[in-house]
């Protein structure tokens, strides 16, 4: 059997062997094989059965024949000339993969305008919807950064109407607090320390405005329906209404140094009872008893005005969940375009009122002034103090408010310096107008400078045990600035009845 082996010239004068035929290879017998030997095939291929390479790639028209009409047709023994270059297409994959990188590149470039980097590799549709809930969020916070600077005044009108707040509330607070105690002094009273009645109400106001949370839902013009309950109060605590209710009225309708001094009273068994017979009238005649009851007495006020003040807490914080679905909001347009400017007028015209009343009372010199005119004069700026204060020192320790504890302590102190001042011989004794300063300065200065309402409210948020620390630290160390203080007097000289009393 022969085979035509038409070998390129390239291939042979690359290799430098010439193929000599089949008749020449028996001459010489079996040589061994190279690379320009192929030996025949075992048997002769049945044309009715085609190679697998014919099966699979059949040879075309101009395959068969070149240009020259040569048969090209390739066997087992040929070697096919080097193919002729010619245009490819591209694949589909390439194709895909094209698009996709301008569709990517595109996007670059549309993310970059918009300072927004998309990751390659991503789906077109994928990015679109993370990308338009990015531009709708960041539009939303821009229209609420709008709203919201479209109501927030500048810094020094926010301080001046706060301010302004703190003024007109400390007065409203302080004539609640006169008013409490006067009308609960009627005959055979249950509770001789009166201010207990006003520690109450003012725990329970400010229990209902710590836990509402409808009255300031817009927050400086943007309401957030889904803010959490620590970020509503967070920022409910810089709008000056708020202030001006929990700072300014609840904290100057309670007292914690008129608390302590009652306690110092109660010890002594100098706390005077309502009379028997009449009404706004107290007992003059105070009976003397054994020391053990006067302990009691203590121990009960002590236990009565803290546990009193708690209930009232919780007890308002619970009227505000109930309360929840039909509190009304206080629009915010109403708050900064006519209770702002009208609370400032107010505020400062109240308190010029009230010092004009102290030069010229209408009345009677003594019962005016002993009774409300010097107390509302000295309220505002122990209202302001504790505010300040309050701001500066709170956070300096988390688990002791040192501001709070600072502002009680202080005023305690100025409380029992005042008593004394007010019932010696040569003072409030005697002279009816040093009389009703001391009096101004007790009721106003420092009702308003020491809180309960506040105090309560952290005793109840912080922690069990921080809690017990921070309670009995602050009437430990306040009965005992009343021992020192009035004591010292009470228990020497003794003290004579006020010539305003």
């Amino acid at each position: 059997m022969s085979a035509n082996t038409n070998i390129p010239s390239s291939y042979s004068n690359a290799t430098g062997d010439i193929v000599e035929s089949e008749e020449e290879d028996e001459e010489y017998g079996e040589q061994e094989l190279t690379e320009s030997i192929v030996p025949p095939p075992l048997r002769a291929e049945d044309p009715r059965h085609p190679s697998w390479e014919d099966a699979v790639h059949p040879p075309t028209r101009h395959e068969l024949h070149d240009g020259n009409g040569q048969n090209m047709e390739l066997s087992e023994m040929t070697v096919p000339p080097p193919a002729r270059p010619r245009e490819r297409r591209d694949s589909l994959e390439r194709a895909l993969q094209r698009t996709s990188s301008s569709k990517s590149r595109r996007r670059k470039s549309r993310g970059s305008a918009v300072g927004a980097t998309i990751a390659d590799g991503r789906p077109f549709a994928e990015e679109m919807t993370g990308e338009l809930p990015t531009r709708r969020k960041s539009l939303e916070e821009q229209e609420k950064g709008s709203q919201t600077q479209a109501y927030r005044p500048s810094p020094f009108a926010t301080e001046l109407v706060t301010l302004s707040y703190l003024v007109f509330f400390s007065l409203l607070g302080t004539l609640a607090r006169l008013g409490v105690e006067a009308i609960t002094l009627y005959p055979n009273t249950p509770v001789s320390s009166r201010v207990l009645w006003a520690n109450l109400g003012g725990s329970f106001i400010m229990g209902f405005l710590a836990e509402d949370r409808r009255l300031f839902r817009h927050e400086w013009g943007s309401p957030d329906l889904n803010a959490p309950a620590a970020t509503h109060g967070k920022v409910k605590k810089t709008i000056p209404l708020y202030i001006g209710l929990a700072t300014g009225f609840c904290g100057s309708f309670t007292s914690f140094s008129s608390f302590i001094r009652d306690c110092f009273l109660a010890l002594t068994n100098d706390l005077a009872g309502s009379s028997p017979t009449s009404a706004y009238q107290s007992e003059a005649n105070i009976h003397s008893r054994n020391g053990g009851f006067s302990f009691l007495a203590l121990m009960a006020i002590l236990i009565l005005h803290p546990a009193v003040s708690l209930a009232g807490l919780n007890t308002g914080a619970q009227l505000a969940l109930v309360l929840q679905p039909v509190t009304p909001t206080i629009p915010v347009g109403l708050t900064r375009y006519f209770l702002d400017p009208v609370v400032v007028v107010l505020g400062y015209g109240c308190w010029l009122g009230a010092v004009l009343l102290s030069i010229w009372p209408p009345g009677n010199s003594v019962h005016w002034r002993y009774r409300a005119v010097f107390p509302l004069v000295f309220a505002p700026p122990g209202c302001l103090l504790r505010y300040y204060v309050s701001k500066h020192l709170n956070a300096v320790i988390p688990s002791f408010p040192l501001g709070t504890f600072a502002v009680n302590l202080f005023g305690t102190g100025i409380l029992g310096m005042a008593f004394d001042l007010q019932h010696a011989s040569s003072a409030g004794a005697s002279s009816a107008t040093a009389c009703a300063v001391l009096q101004g300065i007790m009721e106003g200065f420092c009702g308003c400078l020491t809180t309960v309402s506040t105090w309560v409210a952290e005793i109840n948020g912080l922690r069990r045990r921080h809690g017990w620390i921070y309670g009995l630290t602050s009437v430990g160390v306040g009965l005992g600035l009343m021992v020192i203080i009035m004591g010292s007097m009470g228990w020497t000289v003794g003290f004579k009845p006020p010539v305003c009393s």
